[in-house]
């Protein structure tokens, strides 16, 4: 298990995507992207309105959580001309060796692959530097696309979790996804 003090936040590249840190210059493409009637109804902590200085506060947020060493946010951009895209984040627990996968990709990127790439590369950086067991995510099962991101990761489903979390006054149904990083291993494995 990885406790130690992260030092100097990464910034992961793949094939199409830079994943970064994000800066306050990125708050109007935050406040635009998110902003969007889809992406706030399928996200748990996404509102909506998304009004003046939400985005500016939640980019306030990220370097504390690093600085905790509980949380890594990346802003999702566009290798060639770095473009926000969305955001992909893992929520560490260090004591169970487990961290919790999130993202959302603005609504004109939808359909590209971007989300799936963005999230194998936070996924390998998690079981790979960080040292995790575990890393799960959840999405509200009217949003079956976000599960089939997790499918494509290696994710296994672990359930359904009924009516779990009240959004806008309605209960919601979530499906439970989770890879171990001996069958990342595995995977890894057997696509080289």
């Amino acid at each position: 298990m990885n406790t130690g003090k992260l030092t100097g936040h990464p910034v992961l590249r793949t094939r199409r995507l830079v994943l970064r840190p994000f800066a306050m210059a990125d708050s109007e493409d935050v406040r635009r992207l998110a902003g969007e009637w889809e992406i706030a109804d399928t996200t748990l902590n996404i509102p909506h309105p998304y009004e003046e200085g939400m985005a500016e506060k939640w980019i306030s947020t990220h370097s504390t959580g690093f600085d905790e060493n509980t949380s890594l946010t990346f802003a999702i951009t566009c290798r060639k001309d770095g473009k926000l895209l969305g955001a992909v984040s893992l929520t560490v627990q260090h004591s169970h060796s487990r961290a919790e996968l999130g993202y959302w990709i603005g609504k004109p990127y939808w359909r590209n692959g971007y989300c799936t790439e963005a999230a194998r590369a936070v996924t390998e950086y998690g079981f790979t530097v960080l040292r995790l067991n575990r890393v799960f995510a959840m999405y509200m099962t009217r949003n079956p696309s976000s599960g089939r991101v997790m499918a494509k990761l290696g994710m296994k489903s672990e359930g359904i979790m009924r009516q779990h979390y009240k959004k806008r006054d309605v209960y919601e149904d979530f499906a439970m996804y989770g890879i171990l990083r001996s069958e990342w291993i595995s995977e890894s494995e057997v696509t080289r």
